[in-house]
């Protein structure tokens, strides 16, 4: 594993000891452990060797400890490992692990403040990051409430080390509990002490009469001065059916950091200057107690490339516990041929009753029939299936999947895994 050099790593040893060791007011300590182990299996074609198998096999392990279900200390962390079991070269040049995040955080029973310290996830506004540093959140009274965060962003350590990196942004919210919230929100970023990301933001949910509600957000990026974003969602229920009508508008050039030293994968579409318009409608059906009708309808429509809608048809059926059978068929209407297709997809899942051999069986069937053959074929196939089930009183659960595919960029590929969770708590 090659070693993320940052004070988070170091936090994390305090951070136990202050959170499983401290004195009388942290009488109610709880520690809890959940590790998922995953074995993949594959073949890719690595270094001119066809057919070479690949085996790798990946922990996450995550660590929760201190007052877990009460106010007051606790300790967060998660992290990854992997290890290829084939040698198969497949994962050279990459990390084998890394801590997701580990921090340290004081909720104050008397008060809705709230303290994070340590590598955390932030979802503050326009602000959606993993940083090492601080975040605290509170209520600041008449239905204000205020979040802020500040620290180094993960994303840019390898890109000339941590030397100039640093973020900070905040929130500041109205809240009333029968009508919704709305927000405003900020975000800058610095990529060895120059500006890599400017951002600005509004964002809302609202409660209407009639349970009728409006989700949303808008953002602009102040270092390009253009908005780069604007999404929103009604949700309409009436008697037994709900209507779910979204619009989505997203300028590349704004929207991807424009910065001199902005660090992301897409920022060659923000130089294209390309821009994308989504419309769409998500219908249900509550036909019976254990029968679910829908209907999808969306639009993609891009400036520079081909746009492209979707319709589909979907039914729904419902059994015991989280038993479930259904079917969709639809059709993708692209500007090009190549980008017209039909698509039917058959999807199960079947909880098993107690007793039973297995726990649960799933299954997942897609087929795709293209209007203009690519490569060859004008057709493609997915099919995974899954089986599982519990041990010692669901402490313990075993999972085994395989999925098969082909399509015009594989011949056929055939991948497995084995996943095993672990959960342990103790108080």
């Amino acid at each position: 594993m090659k070693p993320r050099h940052s004070w988070a790593l170091t936090l994390l040893p305090i951070s136990v000891a202050l959170a499983v060791w401290a004195p009388a007011p942290l009488s109610a300590t709880e520690f809890r452990v959940q590790s998922d182990t995953l074995i993949r299996s594959m073949q890719r074609d690595i270094g001119g060797v066809k057919d070479k198998s690949v085996t790798p096999g990946y922990e996450y392990l995550q660590v929760d400890a201190g007052q877990l279900t009460e106010k007051g200390f606790s300790l967060h962390s998660y992290g990854w490992g992997r290890f290829d079991f084939a040698d198969s070269l497949y994962f050279d040049n990459r990390d084998d692990g890394e801590l997701l995040y580990g921090y340290l955080q004081y909720a104050d029973p008397a008060t809705a403040l709230d303290l994070k310290v340590g590598r955390q996830n932030i979802a503050v506004g326009v602000g959606n990051d993993v940083i090492d540093g601080l975040q605290v959140s509170g209520d600041l009274g008449a239905g204000l409430v205020a979040s802020a965060y500040g620290g180094q962003p993960v994303g840019f350590t390898s890109v000339n080390g941590r030397t100039g990196d640093s973020i900070y942004g905040g929130r500041l919210g109205y809240r009333q509990r029968q009508y919704g919230e709305v927000g405003v929100s900020g975000k800058i970023s610095d990529n060895d002490s120059v500006t890599a990301e400017e951002t600005v933001g509004l964002d809302l949910s609202l409660f209407l009469p009639g349970e009728i509600s409006i989700y949303g957000m808008s953002s602009r990026n102040l270092e390009s001065k253009g908005w780069a974003e604007h999404s929103y969602e009604l949700r309409i229920p009436f008697k037994t059916v709900s209507f779910r009508p979204y619009f989505g508008q997203y300028d590349y050039e704004h929207y991807f950091g424009t910065g001199v030293n902005t660090v992301n994968p897409f920022r060659v579409l923000a130089i294209n200057g390309e821009k994308l318009r989504v419309i769409g409608l998500d219908t249900t059906v509550r036909y019976s107690g254990s029968l679910d009708l829908g209907v999808k309808i969306k639009g993609n429509d891009y400036d520079r490339t081909n746009g492209s809608s979707y319709a589909s048809g979907l039914v729904v059926w419902h059994g015991d516990k989280l038993s479930q059978t259904g079917v969709e068929v639809g059709y993708m209407n692209g500007d090009l041929d190549k980008q017209k297709y039909l698509l039917t997809r058959l999807f199960g899942y079947w909880e098993a009753p107690s007793g039973f051999g297995i726990g649960f069986f799933s299954g997942d069937l897609m087929w795709a029939r293209y209007k203009e053959s690519l490569y060859g074929r004008d057709n493609s196939l997915f099919l995974s299936l899954g089986t599982g089930r519990n041990f010692l009183d669901n402490a313990l659960e075993v999972k085994l999947s395989g999925d098969y595919s082909r399509d015009p960029y594989f011949d056929s590929d055939v991948r497995g895994l084995l996943a095993v969770t672990y959960r342990y708590s103790k108080k």
